[in-house]
């Protein structure tokens, strides 16, 4: 099985366990600038060299080797359920990807089909009822958690517990797992705990916020869109998400944690 979704910088000096959603293109470019002193131009998950990923078949080895040893300061980084899979439906369903085409081909005229969602037209820049769609868009997910159907579950919306668990599992230990609500915090926290090749200075570096302006902006307030039945459905995919993250499945207009993550239960609970 190895470390899917890990990243290593060529330094060594620190190891990441992307989930996705989660900050992920600004990790990556800290990642990036913390060995070179620059950023790589373009969106950091097309970049090929300049850091180690487990997708790159050289990579495997050194990322590999390091994990096992835990040679290396290792994190993660995870969000509220509840805006993660907002954040999903408006940029993976409603807009349009930096390819110029709809996320995963065939998957939106399958939803549209399916489940009656609207997305905003072609452009996705059409007014379009997006508590109701979401909703449904919340249906779908639930179905490819729960019955990987119509389709296997999608690495944007399936639990950040089960990204952060296969770490674990293949031998990996946590150091520190960040909030994305409390980001700077956090990623401060890694670095101090780290000796990089170049000094990044938090406060320079920009949001890489890879996903933006692809889809609809949303327009109401978070908790509008989930009502009694969509409350459930978010427990029944996020439950270990809102348990081992401390995040507020009562209320979800309260995206900031509400207690802290204790890393000996999450290594106990997701290493099995």
């Amino acid at each position: 099985m190895g470390f899917p979704g890990t990243w290593m910088t060529e330094s060594e000096s620190v190891v990441y366990r992307v989930v996705p959603k989660c900050a992920c293109s600004t990790i990556g470019q800290i990642m990036f600038y913390s060995d070179h002193g620059s950023f790589f131009d373009g969106d950091i998950h097309d970049a090929q060299s300049g850091m180690h990923k487990w997708a790159l078949e050289h990579s495997q080895a050194p990322i590999t080797a390091n994990v096992i040893n835990h040679s290396s300061y290792a994190f993660t980084c995870v969000r509220n359920p509840y805006t993660r899979i907002l954040s999903s439906f408006f940029d993976k369903i409603c807009g349009i990807q930096r390819n110029g085409k709809r996320y995963r081909g065939n998957l939106v005229p399958l939803l549209i089909q399916k489940y009656g969602i609207e997305v905003g037209g072609e452009d996705g820049k059409q007014e379009f009822d997006q508590i109701q769609s979401f909703r449904r868009f919340l249906l779908f997910a639930r179905d490819t958690i729960r019955w990987r159907r119509p389709m296997d579950p999608d690495i944007h919306w399936s639990a950040m517990s089960g990204h952060v668990s296969t770490f674990i599992v293949n031998g990996g230990t946590y150091d520190k797992i960040i909030w994305t609500e409390k980001f700077n915090e956090g990623m401060q926290e890694v670095l101090s705990a780290i000796k990089t090749p170049k000094k990044v200075k938090l406060k320079d570096v920009p949001r890489f916020n890879e996903s933006e302006g692809h889809g609809p902006k949303r327009a109401h307030p978070v908790e509008d869109y989930f009502d009694d039945l969509s409350m459930h459905l978010v427990r029944e995919i996020y439950k270990r998400d809102f348990e081992l993250f401390k995040y507020d499945f009562d209320n979800p207009g309260n995206k900031m944690p509400i207690g802290e993550i204790d890393l000996d239960e999450v290594h106990a609970k997701l290493g099995d």
